[in-house]
Parts: C-alpha cells; sequence; structure tokens
C-alpha cells in the first residue's frame, strides 16, 4: 500500500509538504462528492424535470441529518485515533476503530428504521407539496434503505485519513463518483426508472466503495484493522468519540434545521420553483465548501498529532496555511457567484424562471463568501485539537444564534428576498465571533510554543 508518508511523520516532515500530501486527495475527495451530488441534480433535472429537482432539494435535510450521526462518530473516533497515534498509543487506537465500527451500524439501522416508518410526515414538515412529495418519497425509499452503507462508506474515509492514507480515502470517494455517474444515466434515461433510478445509482456505487476500503483494512499489517476483540463497546471510548464528534453532529443537524426553515420560507413567499432554485445554489456553492472541508480533513490529522506530540508550532503552523488556502477557496466561489450564476444555473434546468431564480438567490448567497474561508477552518480546528466546545459554540453561534433569528424576522418584511438574505447577514455576523476566538487561541498557541521550544 504506497503512501507519501507514513502516520509518524506527521511530527517529523515540513507542515506545508504533509498538508500538501493530506488535504490534495481530500479535496479532490470532496469535490468529487460534490460532483457526486450535482450528477445526480443534473440527471434529474435534465430526465426528470424542475418539479423533481424541488423535490431533490427536500431531501437535503434528510441527508443534513443523516450526515450528522454519520460525522458524530466517525470524525469523533478519527480525532480520537489520530490523537492516540500521536501519543504512540496503538492498541487504544485499534480498540477505537473496533467501537467505531459498532456504533456506525447501530445508529445507521436506528436512522433507517425510523426515518421509513414517519418519511411522508417528515416530507410534508420539511416544505413538501402534493406536487413534490412524490419525487422526495421516490429518492429517500432507496436511499435510506442504504444508509447503513452510507455511513459505513463515510466513516472508513475518516479513518482512512486518519491513519495516514489520504489517497486511499481520495481513491474510495473517486470511485463512487465515477460508479454514480456511468449509472445514473442508465438508469434514469435507460431503464427509465426516473429520480429512483438515481438514488438506487448513488446506493450501489457506495456499496462497491465500501467493499474496496473493506479490503483494505482486512490488512493485518496496518496499525489499525479489521480483528476479533475491539468491537465491543467500550463506555469511555464512545462517551470521548461522541463528546468529539458532538460538534459536527450539532453542526449537521442545525443544518438540517437551516435547510427546513429555508425551503419552509420559499416555499411559502416564492412557491416550489424558489425550493429548487435553492437546490441548484445549494448545488454549486456547496462545491467551494466541500473544497475547504477537504482542507481542514487535510490539516486535521496534522493538527490532532502535533498536538498530542505537544508540538505547538507546528499545529499553529498548519492552521496558518489551511487558512490562507480556505480563504482563497471561499473567495472564488464568490467570484464564480456573482459573475456567472446564470451559467451555473443553466447546467441543472432549461426551464427560464427556475434559471432566473437561481441567479438571483446565487448572487445573494455568495455576499460575504470571502470571509466563510476562516470561519470554516477555525471551527474545524478547534475539533481537531480536541476542543470540541468551541467548536460547537462556533457552530451554533452562526445556525442557531444568527441564522435562525434571521429566517425567522427577515422574510416577514422582504419577503423571499428576505430569505436569500438571511444567510450571508449570518455569515458576516459569525466570523466577527470565530475571529474573535481565533484571535485568543492563537495567542495560547503561541506562548505554549515557546515554552515547549
Amino acid at each position: 500500500m504506497s503512501n507519501p508518508s507514513s502516520p509518524l511523520d506527521l511530527g517529523i516532515l515540513p507542515v506545508n509538504k504533509l498538508l500538501g500530501q493530506y488535504a490534495v486527495p481530500a479535496i479532490i475527495a470532496m469535490t468529487a462528492s460534490s460532483l457526486y451530488n450535482m450528477v445526480d441534480s443534473i440527471f434529474i433535472g435534465h430526465g426528470v424535470g424542475a418539479m423533481a429537482i424541488s423535490g431533490l432539494a427536500l431531501t437535503f435535510p434528510f441527508m443534513n441529518l443523516s450526515a450528522a450521526f454519520g460525522a458524530m462518530v466517525g470524525v469523533g473516533a478519527s480525532t480520537l485515533i489520530s490523537v492516540k497515534l500521536g501519543q504512540k498509543d496503538y492498541k487504544s487506537a485499534q480498540h477505537i476503530f473496533g467501537n467505531v465500527i459498532t456504533l456506525t451500524l447501530l445508529l445507521g439501522l436506528l436512522f433507517s428504521a425510523v426515518s421509513l416508518i414517519f418519511l411522508d410526515p417528515i416530507l410534508y414538515f420539511f416544505g413538501a407539496s402534493a406536487e413534490t412529495l412524490p419525487y422526495a418519497r421516490e429518492y429517500m425509499e432507496v436511499i435510506l434503505l442504504g444508509n447503513v452503507i452510507t455511513h459505513g462508506y463515510l466513516t472508513l474515509n475518516s479513518v482512512l485519513r486518519s491513519i495516514g492514507y489520504p489517497r486511499l480515502s481520495m481513491n474510495a470517494t473517486i470511485l463512487a463518483v465515477i460508479i454514480n455517474t456511468i449509472l445514473n444515466p442508465l438508469f434514469i434515461y435507460g431503464l427509465d426508472w426516473g429520480i429512483r433510478g438515481s438514488a438506487i445509482a448513488t446506493v450501489l456505487a457506495q456499496t462497491i466503495s465500501l467493499l474496496w476500503q473493506m479490503k483494505v483494512f482486512n490488512n493485518p499489517k496496518e496499525l489499525v484493522h479489521f480483528k476479533r476483540g475491539i468491537y465491543k463497546l467500550k463506555g469511555s471510548i464512545v462517551r470521548d468519540t461522541l463528546g468529539i464528534g458532538m460538534s459536527p453532529f450539532l453542526m449537521n443537524s442545525c443544518a438540517c434545521l437551516i435547510v427546513i426553515l429555508i425551503n419552509r420560507g420559499l416555499g411559502h413567499y416564492g412557491g416550489d420553483l424558489a425550493i429548487g432554485a435553492y437546490g441548484i445554489v445549494n448545488r454549486v456553492v456547496f462545491l467551494f465548501i466541500m473544497i475547504v472541508i477537504g482542507l481542514n480533513q487535510g490539516m486535521q490529522p496534522i493538527a490532532g498529532y502535533n498536538y498530542g506530540a505537544q508540538k505547538y508550532d507546528r499545529v499553529l503552523k498548519v492552521l496558518k496555511v489551511t487558512m490562507l488556502w480556505g480563504t482563497l477557496v471561499t473567495t472564488l466561489g464568490f467570484l464564480v457567484g456573482e459573475l456567472m450564476p446564470e451559467w451555473c444555473a443553466r447546467a441543472f434546468t432549461t426551464d427560464k424562471e427556475l434559471i432566473d431564480i437561481s441567479a438571483k438567490g446565487m448572487r445573494i448567497i455568495v455576499m460575504f463568501y470571502p470571509l466563510i474561508g476562516m470561519q470554516m477552518v477555525t471551527t474545524n480546528f478547534f475539533q481537531s485539537i480536541g476542543q470540541a466546545g468551541k467548536s460547537i459554540f462556533l457552530s451554533l453561534t452562526r445556525q442557531l444564534l444568527f441564522l435562525v433569528p434571521l429566517l425567522l424576522v427577515l422574510p416577514q418584511f422582504m419577503g423571499v428576498k428576505g430569505v436569500w438574505l438571511a444567510m450571508p447577514m449570518a455569515d458576516a455576523i459569525s466570523c466577527i465571533v470565530t475571529g474573535t476566538m481565533l484571535v485568543i487561541q492563537y495567542r495560547k498557541f503561541k506562548q505554549l510554543a515557546v515554552k515547549t521550544s
């Protein structure tokens, strides 16, 4: 199994080189993952219709909520594994891996069962209408049946990065994207399965990728691998995993709530097409968010390992470099959203009204995007070094303390435009709070770096 560096090199090699080795594969994987979702939307928009895009947009809260449970386990465990490897506690890292497998299966099955039982009421609550409900239901029935596969696929990808194999994580994602891209047109057009065919393609692609990941972890020569005696849940591991993973869980749960409020607001003030427009805008701007997430994933094992090894100068270095690149990426997203929104929307649909609504919404949403890179990197940094409380606080301030009130108040005075405006306004306010906390933490690490040197 070839890799540019071993897990132990995280505390030795130059930070810039390490971030490139870890972040570039993660960025490619996250970009591929974003394209994975865009492929679904593009084929559904052109192959099924504008209302199908609106139906698909209604499933975003489900995706966020499912991702919340997956991230709570996957991100929490991968962070713990990185720290344990930094401390050279390989036995504990192995037991954490076993526990994450068990937790992933349990939570995935429970989420699927509850969601399928109450699927229609949940979709109506998410903002579905009589016209969009059939599309959303057809798609989610298949996705939920394959939810355990999705959770397993995402969790093992997180662990691959934490043990020093970012390229393998990237390859797993690219494999799923390629298979999904091939199967989507076959199932939608060739077999005439419609939006359900797109969901089947997604689950089958993730299944094949998961089987490949399992083969990787079946190698007993790896520091972390499948073996007997590690799958029984231990209270201390579960508490630590869920404690650290609580930050991404709350972020994704809040994202679920936010998307529900956005969809309901857009549906009330702008109709089903406004919901579809947000679905298009979300797919486009999320591409840049996913790139920053890839940067964060590259930063996570480096920051976690060196924090565990008390190499605070290296922790600061990786934070600064990641933040610089994150800001450049979101600035590019700002330029794309302001200068070519119509072109982006046409990739998903030929419906002129839907294109116009999407373009107007995109220009509003990206207003303060150059600031988002710093906010995202800082939030993830606190999580990477085990300071979950600060990460959770930053997540909650943006989504609950700022965005929710704005989504409830602004539309009362500005209609559908108020729904769109609430998002960039919340971004701007949260960046001020994040910047303040970042300065405080940076000074603390500078002092620690001086002492340890």
